[in-house]
């Protein structure tokens, strides 16, 4: 389970191209090669059940994540953006004694009584070791232990078993018809569970090149999506955006593509359409979340609708309800509930936690609203705990996001809400203009009075930035915003 198709390529295929990153390129044999010494020589440096790998997108993290497997261990991907002290309760909080990394990364760990496997010092691992001795792991077994961005708080420890992971890839495959065929381009970073499941194990189950870039740039990822051919690409939006705006480019780069896919936060109707604008190629969005392994929906080329993010992968049931818990009919907005083999197993060592998102029939209270339309499409529409409540009245903020982004003038925009000592709540917009411009707040609360929007969502105060907080998974930390407005 997870492992075996990697061994399976390197028997059947082992001179082809299973990786291709910084360093040049690694074929399945190699790749098979290098995860099968590790897993041996995790095995002998520790017995605690976890491991952790903190590593850039390459093929040694490909190789890292499945050697911890074969050796039996739970992978706990550390994300190196963040604090110090985030990345400390990440290393306290797993239980991990042991973390494979590399030097230029390994001063993360400065302080710690960690045991740190550099792989830049690991043996050439000879061929022979290729056909390891699996493991026998349940389904329900915890494969990986991803701990949350922590946009709403402290980094908590989502457990996802084997056949969370596999039920998911799976879905994945089979609703956006991935190929062996295709070449996937690696732009997310893999501590990251939308990285993680669309660019290592699906691609690794198919047995399709995967080519990684350690760090995102727009003119690195063209220049990788021309020399290697690349056809499926999947991002957050703050890419396609940054895409869109290069200099360079044209259609004819992405004539070959079968499918470029957008998540990890809401796409901006604004991003998708000056992508297509100026490629030629539709982004499709997606909806998932750590805790789900993480893909739910999807628009794919044979489903989309703008707007939306898809239809619920095969496997997933989606339930709109009210605040009692009540499921409501297609149309009605609510609270979007999830169930499917991709959920969770729970958050590790947070039994109430757990108990608060899960239900006792299985469902996933994500905290998002949404709604289903007649035809099985989902509309995420914005975050329960971002709504904002003005005198009575409830203000989406991605609402008001999108109008603002109908600006020329706009690159970015986010919207909280502000104490009010009369209204309760009023919405304040952070907007980064795009380069070169300049423009009034009070000149932008008429644009969107102009646009339409109702009079208590118009922004009460908009405040110009040089660039939003985001995570390492390139969300908006809104948290990080209402802490700027001191309320």
């Amino acid at each position: 389970m997870l492992f075996e198709h990697l061994f399976n390529h390197a028997r059947q295929r082992p001179s082809e191209t299973a990786v291709v990153d910084d360093t040049g390129p690694y074929t399945w044999q190699q790749l098979a090669g290098m995860s099968a010494g590790l897993g041996m020589y995790i095995s002998a440096q520790t017995a605690a059940p976890h491991v952790g790998v903190l590593l850039p997108a390459c093929a040694g993290y490909v190789a890292s994540f499945y050697g911890a497997l074969l050796a039996g261990k739970t992978v706990v991907p550390i994300n190196f953006l963040l604090s110090d002290a985030e990345v400390a309760h990440v290393i306290a909080d797993s239980a991990i004694d042991t973390v494979v990394t590399i030097p230029q990364l390994a001063g993360r760990l400065a302080g710690t009584p960690l045991k740190v496997i550099d792989l830049m010092q690991l043996p050439p691992t000879p061929p022979a070791a290729i056909t390891p001795r699996f493991p026998s792991p349940h389904a329900n077994d915890t494969a990986v232990l991803i701990y949350t961005s922590g946009t709403s708080g402290r980094p908590k420890g989502v457990m996802l078993t084997y056949g969370n992971l596999q039920s998911d890839v799976d879905a994945c495959i089979e609703a956006a018809a991935l190929k062996q065929q295709h070449t996937f381009l690696g732009v997310i970073p893999l501590f990251h569970a939308f990285g993680m499941t669309a660019t290592m194990l699906a691609p690794v189950q198919l047995g399709a090149p995967v080519v990684y870039l350690a760090r995102f740039s727009a003119p690195a990822a063209l220049e990788k999506i021309r020399r290697h051919k690349a056809s499926l690409l999947f991002g957050v939006p703050s890419m396609f955006a940054a895409m869109a705006r290069m200099d360079d480019g044209s259609p004819e780069d992405f004539a070959q593509f079968h499918a470029i896919i957008s998540g990890g936060e809401p796409l901006p109707a604004a991003v998708r359409q000056a992508f297509l604008r100026r490629f030629g190629v539709e982004v499709y969005e997606g909806y998932g979340m750590s805790e789900t392994s993480p893909v739910v929906a999807m628009n794919t080329p044979q489903a989309h609708r703008a707007g939306s993010v898809g239809r619920p992968l095969p496997g997933v049931q989606v339930r709109i309800v009210d605040d009692d818990g009540t499921p409501l009919p297609a149309g009605r907005e609510g609270e979007v509930w999830l169930k499917g083999p991709m959920v969770m197993k729970g958050y590790y060592r947070l039994e109430e936690q757990t108990r608060d998102v899960l239900t006792a029939d299985g469902y996933l209270k994500t905290g998002d609203l949404g709604r289903l339309d007649e035809d099985g499409f989902l509309y995420i529409t914005g975050r329960k705990k971002d709504l904002i409540i003005s005198a009575g009245e409830k203000a989406v903020p991605r609402e008001i996001e999108e109008v603002l982004l109908r600006h020329p003038a706009v690159a970015e925009a986010a919207v909280v809400g502000r104490k009010d000592a009369t209204r309760g709540e009023v919405p304040v917009a952070f907007v980064v203009l795009r380069e070169g411009q300049t423009f009034a707040a009070d000149a932008l609360r008429s644009f969107a009075r102009d646009q339409g929007l109702a009079q208590f969502k118009v922004p009460r105060q908009v405040i110009f930035v040089p660039a939003l907080p985001r995570s390492a998974a390139g969300k908006v930390l809104k948290r990080a915003l209402v802490e700027q407005l001191g309320t």
